[in-house]
């Protein structure tokens, strides 16, 4: 845990946000190592809201003993759900059981992460709760299917520790943020790979199959020298703010097969001489992702008829 601790000083420093609440922003100072309690001064008083999580900020120290955020500086990426800013990359942590795995929920974080030009890697947690020898087979079809696709994937049980070694080191740089449905096990991963950290979890429930949220708000938490997001858990992401036209650079396995298509503009579903469909045919490409993306792009064309 980082102590805080404030002293006077003159000149500006720079921090990241690492937890926003009730109008304060606690900041990590970088040079310092330290945190200071600001809050926004001037024209960022105002906008105070605009400043997420992740921001990197300029502060001043207060005479009450804590600091004001000066400014906020350009942001390198930025998400919306979770609102974080310069994230470097995503882990999609789903659990296989309770709640069991839903491939559409980790296909639309995939998308948006895609989206974001952010790095990804595909967590299948609570893997102590595969039912069987059929129930294993899936899950190592359904790993074989992102790996193909060209993602990292991590098999993990947080209650145990198992798998969680491996994970370790890809968040210990950067920000990373942990992106799935309640329930998955986010928090309990986190702690798994930091005991320090405590963070809060609960179990799902029994009536519902759905995880309760422990988690409500954003908070970069310190992990090495990087900084991992505990973020509130969410079953489902909306696609707006995506083009069709170029939804299909948004699923990397189509990417070797693009060039071959007949069209510049092919959009992959019934024009003549597509060669991702030919791929899909061939089973170089994974009918069930080429059947979500068919799902995905009518969606997006809907939301883009309804805007105009």
């Amino acid at each position: 845990m980082t102590e805080r601790r404030v002293e006077t000083m003159n000149a500006s420093h720079r921090g990241q946000v690492i937890k926003a609440y009730n109008h304060w922003f606690d900041v990590w100072l970088e040079d310092a190592r330290q945190v200071w309690a600001c809050q926004p001064r001037g024209r960022l008083r105002l906008e105070g809201r605009g400043i997420l999580v992740g921001d990197r900020v300029r502060v001043l120290p207060r005479a009450d003993g804590e600091g004001w955020i000066e400014s906020v500086e350009p942001r390198r990426t930025e998400l919306t759900r979770p609102p974080v800013a310069n994230v470097d990359r995503v882990v999609a942590v789903m659990a296989w059981r309770r709640p069991d795995f839903v491939p559409e929920l980790l296909d639309r974080i995939l998308v948006q992460a895609e989206h974001a030009a952010l790095e990804i890697l595909v967590v299948f947690n609570k893997i102590d709760l595969v039912e069987d020898e059929e129930d294993r087979a899936r899950l190592h079809a359904v790993r074989e299917r992102y790996r193909r696709a060209g993602y990292p994937v991590f098999l993990t049980d947080a209650l145990h520790g198992e798998g969680v070694d491996r994970l370790r080191p890809h968040l210990e740089r950067g920000v990373t943020v942990l992106a799935g449905p309640s329930g998955a096990g986010k928090s309990k991963l986190l702690s798994a790979i930091e005991p320090g950290l405590r963070l809060r979890s609960e179990a799902v429930s029994e009536k519902t199959g759905r995880g309760r949220h422990t988690t409500r708000h954003p908070e970069l938490l310190r992990l090495g020298e990087g900084w991992v997001a505990d973020t509130p858990g969410f079953s489902r992401l909306d696609l707006s703010g995506l083009a069709s036209d170029g939804l299909g650079d948004l699923f990397p396995e189509f990417a070797p097969h693009t060039a071959a298509c007949r069209f510049n503009d092919c959009k992959h579903r019934a024009e003549p001489g597509c060669a991702v469909r030919a791929a899909v045919e061939a089973g170089q490409v994974d009918a069930e992702r080429y059947a979500r993306y068919l799902q995905f792009l009518a969606e997006v064309e809907a939301l883009e008829e309804a805007r105009y």
